[in-house]
């Protein structure tokens, strides 16, 4: 079994990263806790589609378990086509305690995403093309 939590460096002691498309790294882990792999994720500094491209990275990497803070739409979509079990875990914690707490069941498998689409990007509203030519207020 491959278990993958995304963390903002590369050891086990490093914190949960709360993202999973921008994750700073996809720490693999084995079902006993040892660090296998620490991936750079590749698309942390794409425009757009990144939870897209990890959720095709870690599928690559045949992993079975994810660990994350939260999980956006567009990645949840490309897991929903995989046999990967998506866990939560709470900010604030090293990738070794997110490991130990899933071990212990003390994780609460994600249903969902855990986060609105186009985060971010605002809800499709201004851009600046309008020129300063509506209603004035």
């Amino acid at each position: 079994m491959k278990i993958c939590i995304t963390s903002l460096g590369p050891t086990l002691d490093s914190s949960i990263d709360p993202r999973f498309g921008r994750a700073q790294y996809f720490l693999i882990l084995d079902s006993r806790g040892s660090l296998k792999e620490a991936i750079s994720n590749p698309g942390i500094r794409a425009r757009r589609g990144a939870g897209i491209a990890a959720a095709q990275e870690i599928a690559s990497k045949k992993v079975d378990i994810l660990i994350t803070g939260n999980i956006g739409p567009n990645a949840w979509s490309v897991l929903l086509t995989t046999k990967i079990k998506i866990f939560s875990a709470k900010l604030g914690l090293t990738a070794k305690e997110a490991f130990s707490k899933w071990k212990k069941d003390k994780l609460t498998q994600v249903e969902k995403p855990t986060l609105p689409g186009r985060l971010g990007r605002g809800p499709g509203l201004g851009g600046g093309r309008g020129r300063g030519r509506g209603p004035r207020r």
